[in-house]
């Protein structure tokens, strides 16, 4: 199915850290010709996620809004702003204005504490807007998915479907619609090389 994208985006949350948000991230991006901004970016050394979106979405700077937090040590948010002595709260953020739609990335998974009383998930109420959820495909997705998914409804967040990264299976993809109950957006298999064409090559799941 083709998602048409809402008109003030989607939040991107994941299962886990590490599972493809970033890539799926820039699909959509791709997809939408939409705007992208991550909140919180926990762990300076390297490439960061703006920095690996940027490249894959080929984003002009009209369409990057800059972090609210960016954090040195690759650690949860709670603990990362810590050790730096900086407080988050959830009045910290304000969706940055714009025209086209926003793809909104978050840290890790949905229950990541970013303070001591507030986790990933209560950044996404606060922010109030769809989700959409990165899962990978192999063993354990199962579990992960649908528990990722049980915590958003249980908060009353809405979800519009699942994209999932890695290799093609198709008795995980089933199981995921049949017992989440939500659409399989996209399947992204792994891409050697990783290239901004590649990606925006990737269709949506029928």
């Amino acid at each position: 199915m083709i998602l048409t994208p809402p008109a003030r985006g989607v939040f991107v949350t994941g299962t886990d850290t590490h599972v493809g948000k970033s890539v799926a991230s820039a699909w959509l991006l791709h997809q939408w010709q939409a705007s992208y901004w991550k909140p919180i970016q926990s762990g300076l050394e390297g490439a960061t996620d703006s920095q690996v979106v940027t490249e894959l979405a080929q984003l002009d700077s009209s369409r990057l809004f800059a972090e609210r937090f960016r954090l040195q040590a690759p650690l949860s948010p709670h603990a990362s702003a810590a050790a730096q002595g900086i407080a988050i709260h959830l009045e910290d953020f304000q969706l940055p204005p714009c025209e086209a739609p926003l793809v909104v990335e978050g840290a890790g998974g949905v229950l990541v504490p970013i303070n001591q009383q507030h986790t990933m998930l209560d950044l996404m109420v606060w922010l109030g807007l769809p989700v959409i959820v990165v899962t990978r495909t192999g063993l354990g997705t199962l579990n992960h998915t649908l528990l990722t998914l049980q915590a958003l409804e249980g908060r009353g967040l809405q979800v519009l479907g699942l994209i999932a990264c890695g290799e093609a299976n198709p008795s995980n993809f089933a199981a995921l619609r049949h017992f989440g109950q939500r659409p399989l957006l996209a399947h992204i298999p792994p891409l050697e090389p990783l290239t901004p064409e590649r990606l925006a090559a990737v269709g949506w799941a029928e």
